[in-house]
């Protein structure tokens, strides 16, 4: 891979701790993150207005790449009721490479290398660790974290393949932002009722602010994605576990112990061999 699709993986790995890290720190994360997805609407408007209408395939996968967001978004919520930054987000990142080599080996019988064997045992491990003893996250906070790293297992898999049906990965980016933002509101109205916006209000603007973090985490692997393999490309952006652990700690004031430290960093280690 250039350098420059490492640069890529890498800020959009900074990007992602930063933006959950926003939405952890949330008093109504289902709300947070509804708003957050309005700035991907605003932002996706002019550039879907530049480029020329997607095919009926690209809309497909569009369509699917936002309805699994979606999804993701609102098991994400749920993850982080009970559980940390630190303890959550490495068990949803970590857990979508190990999902998608487990799930390539006994359903495509696809072949594992023996970095990728030892990336998911390494992964494994980390994550084991992270659910168990005193100071472990709570077992449904757990469940909740590993359905999210299924769902975006899927749509990175959806992504990969999309964004070449499209002339260029900016717009099939804005699309998916677009998409994804209007079907999320629509999903908080179905569960909550009428949203509720004040640009006056602090939450609202952090929510906002937020939302620009998440735009740059997903269009600039995106357009990673468009110049590289997807593979080595997921498994850099796992070094989101890392920066999650330090935000954590230093924003959230959350308990940063050796047993954690070392819990993440294997997890991290484990996705990038699983990438190699």
């Amino acid at each position: 891979m250039s350098p420059t699709v490492i640069a890529l993986a890498l800020t959009a790995a900074v990007m992602h701790a930063s933006w959950n890290a926003f939405l952890r720190s949330g008093a109504d994360r289902l709300w947070s993150i509804t708003v957050m997805g309005i700035t991907g609407i605003l932002a996706a408007l002019p550039v879907m207005l530049w480029f020329p209408w997607p095919t009926a395939a690209g809309l497909g996968f569009i369509l699917a790449s936002s309805m699994l967001q979606v999804a993701y978004s609102i098991f994400l919520v749920f993850a982080y009721r009970l559980g940390d930054l630190g303890q959550v987000y490495p068990i949803v990142r970590g857990s979508v490479p190990l999902l998608v080599s487990l799930g390539g080996f006994l359903m495509m019988g696809q072949t594992l290398t023996s970095s990728q064997i030892l990336g998911v045992i390494l992964v494994a491990a980390g994550i084991m660790s992270l659910s168990t003893g005193s100071q472990r996250a709570p077992t449904t906070s757990i469940l909740w974290a590993l359905l999210t790293g299924l769902i975006i297992a899927t749509y990175a898999t959806v992504d990969s393949i999309g964004v070449r049906y499209l002339p260029d990965p900016g717009a099939y980016a804005a699309w998916v932002l677009f998409t994804y933002g209007v079907l999320l509101i629509v999903a908080y109205t179905l569960m909550r009722g009428r949203l509720r916006l004040d640009i006056r209000e602090r939450e609202t603007r952090k929510a906002l602010l937020a939302g620009i973090f998440v735009l740059i985490a997903y269009g600039v692997v995106i357009i990673a994605y468009s110049m590289g393999p997807a593979g080595p490309i997921t498994a850099i952006r796992e070094t989101s576990v890392a920066f999650a652990m330090i935000i954590g700690r230093l924003f959230l004031g959350e308990t940063l112990t050796p047993k954690r430290i070392v819990a993440g960093l294997i997890v991290a280690a484990g996705a990038i061999a699983i990438g190699r």
